[in-house]
């Protein structure tokens, strides 16, 4: 009997760590309520120079902090459930691919795309990435979503100007960041005062 709470109260704990923060639009309740993650975007940070209030805004657009997000399925005749549109997974939405090229590029072999630090770091080698090869500065959450989105190969041939909703969406990303990084600048003392920034 014991074995078993103890499993049950185990498995709700796990249900608690995952699920998307209460408060998606305010980064200080954010971290207020996630323990562990202001240290996971700083320790990105730091490594890679993808401002935190970037970083957020992306996993926001892409997954609404949700850990195992997947596309919607396609349907087949109108009604019944088909394939998935791509292999994006996780927090960051990532494609398969992608993620392998990161693991192998960053030695971070045992990378998950539903672990929230791996995907913090994710993001900020793929927005290293793409100031590299495309020249994007790390805090322009507009064109670095670009890139995230097209890869920096269709964003240097200017894929997204045939496609006017993701420069829309694009916008909303850079909204969000801005929001994020003003509430950021209202909390962040006292959030550094409980993590050691790296």
């Amino acid at each position: 009997m014991h074995y078993k709470s103890a499993g049950l109260f185990l498995l709700l704990l796990a249900g608690c760590a995952t699920a998307p923060p209460k408060n998606l639009n305010d980064s200080c309740a954010i971290f207020e309520e996630k323990n562990g993650w202001y240290k996971d975007t700083l320790k990105s940070y730091g490594k890679w120079g993808v401002p935190v209030d970037v970083q957020l805004a992306i996993i926001y657009q892409e997954s609404h902090f949700v850990h195992d997000a997947k596309p919607a399925r396609t349907k087949l005749l109108w009604v019944i459930p088909w394939k998935r549109p791509s292999s994006a997974y996780g927090y960051g939405q990532s494609l398969d691919a992608t993620w392998e090229r990161y693991k192998k590029d960053s030695g971070n072999r045992r990378a998950g795309r539903d672990d929230f630090s791996d995907v913090t770091d994710f993001i900020g080698w793929y927005g290293h990435q793409s100031y590299q090869k495309a020249g994007i500065a790390k805090d322009d959450a507009y064109n670095q979503y670009l890139a995230y989105h097209e890869g920096q190969g269709g964003y240097q041939r200017k894929s997204y100007r045939k496609k006017p909703w993701l420069m829309r969406v694009a916008k909303k990303v850079k909204q969000q960041s801005k929001k994020y990084r003003f509430q950021l600048s209202r909390c962040s003392s006292e959030l550094d005062k409980s993590w050691w920034p790296f």
